[in-house]
């Protein structure tokens, strides 16, 4: 699965997902920007579609040269990037890698930091259940804790959660487990982030205990031009926990490209 909404006089901007979910988590924020932005949102490689094309780990250095192929074969020069989680981890290598292609980066949700060891254990064990098990109900819930916040668990409402990505969860390979020791072992990218060039938007949700707040503050603290938003009722997946908020900003902050302002 690729979404590519392909408008060419459009200024192009690269989504790029979170480990467990698709470009599909992009899809309010193309709807809303329709008309505004080309949007490209590709599968990573051993996920979605192409889960089985990965038979060992899949690095985010890996996952990088992927979609640096995508761009050069679309022939896209410049661009802008929102990037939830791995997304994330994947953007910054790109962003540091080729400075001039990258103009606006949204980091959402993410770090630059490896896994600390007691949480790289636990996943790496979580990943083996994965592997051997598949996505069972129990593997569905405790993934479902480290994307959204309580608080949006909590509210039995909230049906893009409960019943649209509950859905797709159960449905993942347990091949994805390549992609998910991938991000387990991800090398530390804290050094990259002072070659980033872009503009760049860092949105932190106080309830993310995957990748907490104080990591969202050292991305800010070390990309050169960059600035932190702070959410109370968001956790790892601020733009489907509130789209209604994330949405909004997210395009105003790629807007500013478009008018030739600066943050």
């Amino acid at each position: 699965m690729i979404i590519d909404t392909g408008e060419r006089e459009l200024p192009p901007v690269l989504c790029l997902h979170s480990l467990f979910l698709d470009p599909r988590a992009f899809d309010d924020l193309i709807s809303a920007g329709a008309g505004r932005f080309r949007f490209i949102a590709p599968e990573f490689l051993g996920q979605g579609s192409r889960t089985d094309a990965a038979t060992s780990t899949v690095t985010m250095d890996a996952c990088a040269d992927d979609v640096l192929g995508l761009v050069d074969q679309l022939g896209v020069k410049r661009l802008s990037i929102v990037a939830q989680s791995m997304g994330g981890d994947v953007a910054i290598r790109i962003a540091a890698r080729r400075p001039a292609l990258v103009e606006r980066l949204v980091l959402m949700g993410s770090s630059a930091r490896s896994e600390p060891a007691d949480q790289w254990q636990r996943f790496d064990a979580f990943v083996q259940d994965i592997e051997r098990d598949g996505f069972t109900g129990e593997i569905v819930d405790i993934v479902k804790s480290i994307l959204f916040a309580q608080t949006a668990l909590a509210d039995p409402d909230h049906h893009l959660i409960h019943d649209v990505w509950t859905k797709r969860l159960q449905d993942l390979s347990p091949n994805l487990a390549h992609a998910a020791r991938g991000v387990v072992e991800r090398t530390d990218a804290v050094e990259l982030l002072s070659a980033i060039a872009a503009e760049t938007l860092v949105i932190s949700g106080m309830q993310d205990h995957a990748r907490p707040p104080e990591w969202s503050d050292e991305m800010f603290t070390r990309i050169p031009r960059a600035e932190l938003w702070r959410l109370k009722p968001a956790g790892h997946s601020p733009m489907i926990e509130v789209p209604e908020v994330v949405v909004p900003a997210v395009l105003q902050f790629l807007d500013r490209a478009r008018a030739g302002t600066t943050a």
